[in-house]
């Protein structure tokens, strides 16, 4: 079985046939660190997806790449690290299960490190689109928004 691998929009649909294939697409993704480069297999989501995480929620997948667009610029030495990713059933919906650690320093004049260890849950529909995105992470959207406000760790050159 051949997987088709792609982030450019123009591209054809990814070969999917089963969830194996999804779990394989979305590991390629991180492998990409998608999260901090943006690059990601928009067609095994469906347009209309939910996106969710402990700070927003919102629809559509032209607007989560645009929204990944638009943060990419601000990590300095960015790193998402996929942990373990799995497949699973819940409520008869397939579902992809991948916990991963992202650490990087955003380009703001006080150099703030962020650093979350999360899960995502990606779940599935009939036609193996994925219809929910919803991240947890192991601190709270409070704490998260209290690490941006915190000076980071500079080096001594700096």
């Amino acid at each position: 079985m051949r997987v088709e691998i792609s982030d450019d929009e123009g591209a054809e649909e990814p070969l999917v046939s089963n969830v194996d294939d999804v779990l394989k697409i979305i590991k390629s993704d991180y492998e990409k660190s998608y999260f901090v480069t943006g690059l990601f297999t928009s067609r095994i989501y469906a347009e209309d997806c939910t996106f969710e995480d402990p700070t927003i929620k919102f629809r559509g997948r032209d607007l989560y790449s645009r929204n990944l667009q638009l943060l990419v610029p601000f990590f300095d030495s960015p790193s998402i690290e996929l942990e373990k990713i799995e497949k699973g059933n819940d409520s008869n919906v397939e579902v992809i299960v991948a916990y991963w650690k992202l650490r990087t320093s955003l380009k703001l004049p006080w150099r703030p490190l962020i650093s979350v260890d999360g899960k995502t849950v990606y779940d599935l529909d009939e036609k193996l689109k994925i219809v929910k995105h919803v991240e947890s992470w192991n601190i709270s959207a409070f704490e998260a928004v209290g690490q941006i406000l915190m000076p980071g760790l500079r080096s001594s050159g700096e």
